[in-house]
């Protein structure tokens, strides 16, 4: 049962997000509830990419917002002949008062969209459009890539509630092709938010799988601390069938491999899928996966599982996708079956062990630790600094805040969950909601100002990606550069793109709709490179110190703008589109090439190398010195006694090295007043790292001393 006052408070809370991110970023609000529900979507793992692209014209009863990515990327990615189209309408109510959406109001929503659909097709509507406008690019899209479109699937977003009249629709076919609907209201969205799972549940009800409940043996039964393990031969329709439903949702806590057919490995697959499917079983290694509740029932044949929730394939993505794509090809799959290790970990173990199973299981692979970066020390440590660091107050006000890092979906608002009005009044003051921001907008701010600016017009997930081996590469040869400087030009960062991306907006050149977020990669790309061809540096402190840029950044980002707006709308020969061409690194490096006369009294503004260099080595000898404070505190709270038992265990199962042993008799002294140096106690705190990960019964946590028992 929903309660109505806090469904009530969530909608007026989304409502003024809504409104401030409109006022902000100079957008509509029907934008601005795009953008907002897309990244919860993304997050959920509903889609994996959304792009704006408006379109209705005043009459004709057509109408579309945006759309997930290219189905030939999507077909590619499943390994299969088609791919789906996903479109995305949104209906925004101004009431701040929660108001309700009829069947009525529905049926045509997705009538417009689908109009949009049919109408793509046909070159004189094309040719109505104008060619800047992202609605065109979406139409000339879906009409070039209507031969490998195998479905349709479109988004109704709003932020009203379903009336009790709107039981759903039907799904449709146009020219063969099936549609389907998906409505997200107020009150399902709120149900996701609240879960606290960041998530809608994702459940496999074996009843509705073609082969019904899967046949399995118990391998190993849970006990105290431990989880349950099955092991069961799952049909490759089955598989298929919940690939074809949840689709990457299975695989959030694989490596990110890629799953093209290109390696040997995966042509292998598919030959024998394809010829010899009695063999698959015998041939290949078969599934990891977990889950975080099972149900099962005794038949006269054995155990059965009927039902999984949350499923996660941590290792066999190529597999899962290989038998995917036959089905789609229409390979008879009868008489394939995939081995299946399958593992039940509680939702309290989840976050730590479905990772470190998914490392284990992938180690015969060479996989970047950047596969796994949702959980890397880079994201805990900037975490850390923004819950500390208090900002400069912005000129007229007196008042300090601090920029929130979300690293987990849902933080912001669970650490408001239990405060009193006056307490949430007081935290929204110290942390702006305008002030937060998630992995994925860090990815972006960061990323363009690299040579690899465009790979933020790639999309957020690809953005991310692509920063994480980035980040990952620079955490193993130097962790000390992040530190409370890098969080400050960090900041300085998201304020300058917070600023371009109103600036471009101003322009004359701009139209509403028009690229946007293309040109503000490209214009801060071009920026950075022209920076660096100075021989200088943007000073991001003093950005950071009055919390805005200074009008001469300003007038030297609207030059930017200009010469950005120039390469993105006159795409090269064999990139018609422009979406397409603003993903391109010669797109980028053509801007490049570009000259602009800059104001030489901003060019004074900026930092020589010297100075910048000299900055950032102050702020690693700094980072060096908490990270020595920090690791004593950690190694002194856990007591003598904890690292006897520590050392006994290691020595006795030769998992410490001579040098560990010696630090550690160190840290048996502490009750005695021998306290381990700095340096001792970093290598401390890696040993227990790396003892985690080799079934060290003992927990490493701060001012949590104790044996986990088995």
């Amino acid at each position: 049962m929903i309660d109505s006052a806090r469904l009530q408070e969530f909608h007026g809370d989304f409502f003024q997000e809504v409104v401030v991110t409109s006022d902000a970023e100079r957008i509509y609000k029907e934008e601005a509830l795009f953008e907002i529900y897309s990244d919860y979507l993304i997050d959920a793992g509903e889609i994996d990419n959304a792009i704006y692209a408006h379109y209705q014209p005043p009459r004709g009863g057509v109408r579309v917002d945006g759309y997930c990515g290219d189905p030939l990327e999507d077909a590619v990615a499943r390994e299969a002949n088609a791919g789906e189209l996903k479109l995305i309408i949104v209906d925004f109510s101004p009431n701040s008062e929660l108001s309700t959406i009829t069947q009525t109001d529905a049926t045509a929503a997705f009538k417009r969209a689908l109009k949009f659909v049919s109408k793509a097709r046909d070159i004189k509507f094309r040719s109505s459009m104008e060619e800047t406008n992202p609605g065109y690019e979406l139409a000339d899209l879906i009409a070039t890539r209507w031969t490998v479109i195998s479905r349709i699937k479109i988004y109704l977003l709003t932020n009203r509630v379903l009336g009790k009249g709107v039981t759903g629709k039907e799904a449709d076919e146009i020219e063969g092709i099936p549609v389907a609907y998906d409505l997200w209201d107020i009150t399902r969205l709120f149900n996701l938010v609240q879960s606290g799972r960041e998530r809608e549940e994702l459940v496999i009800d074996f009843n509705e799988l073609p082969n019904g409940p899967l046949s399995t043996l118990l391998a190993s039964a849970p006990g105290p601390g431990s989880s349950s393990v099955y092991l069961a031969a799952i049909p490759g329709a089955d598989l298929a069938a919940i690939y074809d439903r949840w689709g990457n949702r299975l695989l959030e806590q694989n490596v990110r491999v890629f799953l093209q057919a290109r390696s040997n490995v995966n042509k292998g697959i598919k030959r024998t899928l394809e010829n010899e499917p009695e063999l698959f079983f015998p041939f290949n290694n078969g599934l990891t996966a977990t889950a975080e509740r099972i149900e099962t029932v005794e038949t006269d044949e054995g155990t059965k599982i009927v039902r999984l929730e949350n499923l996660q394939i941590v290792n066999g993505g190529q597999t899962t996708a290989s038998v995917y794509s036959a089905y789609k090809n229409k390979v008879d799959l009868s008489r394939v079956f995939v081995q299946l290790k399958l593992c039940i970990v509680t939702p309290e173990k989840a976050q730590d062990l479905v990772p470190r199973i998914s490392k284990s299981a992938n180690s015969q692979n060479k996989v970047s630790e950047a596969d796994f970066f949702s959980n890397h020390p880079f994201h805990i440590r900037i975490e850390g600094i923004s819950r500390r660091m208090l900002a400069p107050a912005k000129e007229g006000s007196f008042l300090q805040t601090k920029w929130y890092y979300e690293r987990a979906r849902g933080q912001y608002r669970d650490e408001q969950a239990y405060l009193t009005a006056s307490e949430k009044k007081k935290f929204a003051e110290t942390c702006p909601k305008s002030q937060v921001f998630t992995k994925t907008d860090l990815a972006k701010y960061l990323m363009v100002w690299t040579p690899k600016a465009y790979f933020v017009n790639r999309g957020a997930q690809k953005n991310f990606a692509e920063f994480a081996k980035l980040v990952t590469e620079q955490w193993e040869k130097n962790e000390l550069q992040f530190n409370e400087y890098y969080f400050r030009c960090l900041v300085a960062k998201k304020i300058v793109f917070n600023a371009t991306e109103r600036i471009v907006a101003e322009q004359d050149w701009y139209e509403t709709g028009g690229y946007r977020s293309q040109h503000v990669a490209l214009t801060l790309g071009y920026l950075s490179h022209s920076v660096e061809k100075l021989g200088c540096a943007v000073n991001f402190e003093e950005i950071w110190n009055k919390q805005q840029i200074s009008p001469l950044l300003e007038q030297a980002i609207a030059q930017a703008a200009g010469l950005a707006h120039k390469v993105l709308m006159s795409p090269q020969a064999g990139y018609k589109n422009i979406g397409e061409w603003a993903k391109q690194e010669r797109c980028l490096t053509t801007l490049c090439k570009a000259e602009v006369n800059w104001d030489p009294l901003w060019v004074k503004e900026l930092l020589s190398k010297d100075e910048e260099r000299e900055a950032k080595d102050d702020a690693r000898k700094e980072q060096k010195e908490q990270n020595g404070i920090e690791a004593q505190e950690m190694v002194v709270s856990m007591g003598s006694s904890f690292w006897a038992d520590v050392l006994a265990w290691g020595v006795a199962n030769n998992e410490l090295s001579d040098t560990e042993q010696s630090v550690m008799r160190v840290a048996t002294k502490i009750s005695l007043g021998k306290i381990p140096t700095d340096k001792q106690c970093l290598l401390l705190v890696r040993t227990m790292e790396r003892l985690k990960g080799v079934g060290c019964p003992y927990k490493f946590k701060k001012g949590r001393p104790g044996r986990r028992r088995r």
